[in-house]
């Protein structure tokens, strides 16, 4: 056993006392050492209820023949940092996450380990440190949150930050607004569209890296416990079976991963952290695997925020296993690879039912691709990304409307100064110049409240929430801060998007652009030191992942 290390001989007899001292006997001591990298805390609604899976988990890794150990790494809710300053730390956060388990891991040589995890950065954060240590690993998400109801009208997250647009405009009361933000969040867990947290519960299931079911069963119903506990059982199998984390991630259950998220309208987010998660397992992944991948993908549900389903529907239709089944029919899937059951995916969906309509066929899907779209340009000449699902046009030409900030973007929101037709440009808002990439859902989010979504494309070298739908371009790259041809764009200037021909272009001679960029001088302000800092100078271009650089 790997805990041998750190419980065995004669020289470990201080080690021994220490474990004792935390109430451990003997019997205990001698058991397989389970670790439990568990991200509970009183801030996200994700995560206040991750103490009582804990408990759950722990059962079942009692009743296997194991002793679990239970620690803590942090965790930032997107939604409560978004709109200010604090939303350039969530990204930032996911490599502190993985560092965490990486030296906590080191640290007490687990012989297994049980992540507890919920939410947009953690889930993959905590996947990147599982790779890194690579020792018989299984994932628990905290689950799904209901839907609020309001007027016989169902609402999510993205309804409280598009009220704000819509009070705005005049179509609802101070009062109306007020009920909005009674009846959004009804109970714990990640919000309940197809937002960036529960798009990566829905990718690392996909991948198998939890138990079939995990990613859409509601976080308050019972058989969230059910599976924790089962989780628990199944580390020790795990254990015993040698399955590792790089036996189940590799280049197939990522495209698998792809494909999933593709066919259900997932957070454009999900590239990010995927291409952070192949750089862990040393996969090469490229941008253009993301476009390949949705051309051929069907999307067969019509998931919130563009949709109408929420993640309580799609888990009363088979969940991800369901969608995986559909997704087998065609082969646009491979189901010969192994998960954290021990068996492969075929194995896992053969007796899966599909129920009812909302997983539609293969042969009459919601569109013929999938939702996700790579464009490139002289404007994004490494590569931006779009969501398409629910999007009305793939054509877009506007006068450029330029801001240097978030704030100043969301100030003439406010205010009334953006109208049809524009091409907003949000910059210095990358991974570096941010620095941490902010997302931009209080920006779109008013705009679509106020009902001009359709009307204007909004553009940035950030990124946009789960919750974000429209013609919203993110993840546009070289950045601002590193030279990119965004930062030398001006007000007035002519932006075109071809979604049909993934292209994003400034409509300017290739001599002007030269120009502009050879007296180029970077506008972001440096920070002088902090984590921040350390960020800013490591991070890479999002067209990698945003992942930091291993060659300082």
């Amino acid at each position: 056993m790997n805990s041998d290390i750190i419980k065995k001989g004669i020289q470990r007899t201080p080690h021994r006392a220490l474990l004792k001292a935390l109430g451990l006997t003997d019997e205990e001591i001698e058991k397989p050492i389970i670790g439990i990298a568990n991200s509970w805390n009183e801030l996200v609604p994700g995560h206040f209820h991750l103490d009582r899976i804990a408990e759950a988990v722990k059962a079942g890794i009692r009743i296997a023949g194991g002793t679990p150990l239970e620690f803590n790494t942090i965790a930032i809710c997107d939604g409560i940092a978004m709109g200010h300053e604090g939303m350039k730390a969530p990204l930032v956060s996911r490599e502190i996450i993985a560092d965490s388990i990486e030296v906590m891991a080191k640290a007490y040589s687990f012989d297994g380990m049980i992540f507890i995890c919920s939410c947009d950065k953690i889930i993959p954060g905590m996947v990147m440190g599982a790779l890194r240590v690579n020792i018989p690993s299984i994932f628990v998400t905290g689950g799904p949150m209901l839907c609020g109801l309001w007027k016989n009208k169902r609402l999510s997250l993205d309804s409280a930050f598009e009220s704000i647009g819509e009070y705005l405009s005049g179509k609802i009361s101070e009062k109306e607004l007020k009920y909005i933000e009674e009846y959004t969040c009804p109970t714990v867990g990640s919000c309940a569209g197809l937002y960036t947290a529960n798009t990566m519960a829905c990718i690392i299931e996909a991948m198998g890296l939890t138990l079939p079911g995990c990613a859409t069963i509601p976080a308050v119903d019972a058989r969230r416990l059910r599976l924790a506990k089962k989780s628990g059982m199944k580390i020790m199998e795990l254990i015993e079976k040698n399955i590792r984390p790089r036996d189940i991630v590799n280049e197939w259950s990522i495209r698998n991963a792809i494909a999933v998220d593709a066919s259900l309208g997932g957070s454009t987010n999900a590239i990010l952290h995927l291409m952070a998660i192949a750089n862990e397992a040393n996969i090469k992944l490229d941008l253009s695997v993301f476009d390949e991948i949705s051309r051929k993908t069907p999307q067969i549900v019509d998931m919130m925020p563009a949709g109408r389903n929420a993640m309580e529907d799609l888990d009363r239709a088979g969940g991800i296993p369901a969608v995986m089944k559909r997704l087998s029919e065609k082969e646009l899937i491979r189901t010969d690879l192994i998960t954290v059951t021990g068996k492969t995916i075929k194995e896992n969906i053969s007796e899966v039912e599909i129920i009812g309509d909302i997983i539609r066929p293969l042969d009459n899907p919601i569109r013929p691709t999938g939702t996700i779209a790579i464009l490139y340009g002289n404007l994004a000449p490494k590569g931006a990304v779009i969501k398409t699902a629910g999007l009305k046009r793939t054509f877009f030409e506007g006068e450029a409307m330029v801001f240097d900030c978030e704030e100043d973007g969301v100030k003439a929101a406010y205010e009334g100064k953006i109208k049809p037709g524009k091409a907003i440009v949000i910059r210095y808002e990358g991974p570096k110049g941010g620095p941490g990439m902010r997302e931009m859902l209080t920006l779109t989010s008013i705009i679509v409240g106020m009902g001009i979504g359709e009307e204007v494309a909004l553009l940035t070298d950030g990124r946009f929430s789960g919750a974000t739908h429209g013609m919203m371009i993110g993840h546009i790259s070289p950045e601002a801060a590193e030279g990119g041809p965004i930062a030398i764009v001006k007000d007035g200037d002519i932006i075109r998007i071809d979604l049909e021909k993934r292209s994003l272009d400034l409509l300017l001679e290739e001599e002007e652009i030269r120009e502009r960029l050879n007296k180029f001088e970077p506008k972001y302000k440096k920070i002088s030191k902090g984590v921040f800092r350390r960020y800013s100078e490591l991070v890479t271009s999002a067209s990698e992942g945003a992942v930091l650089k291993y060659n300082y």
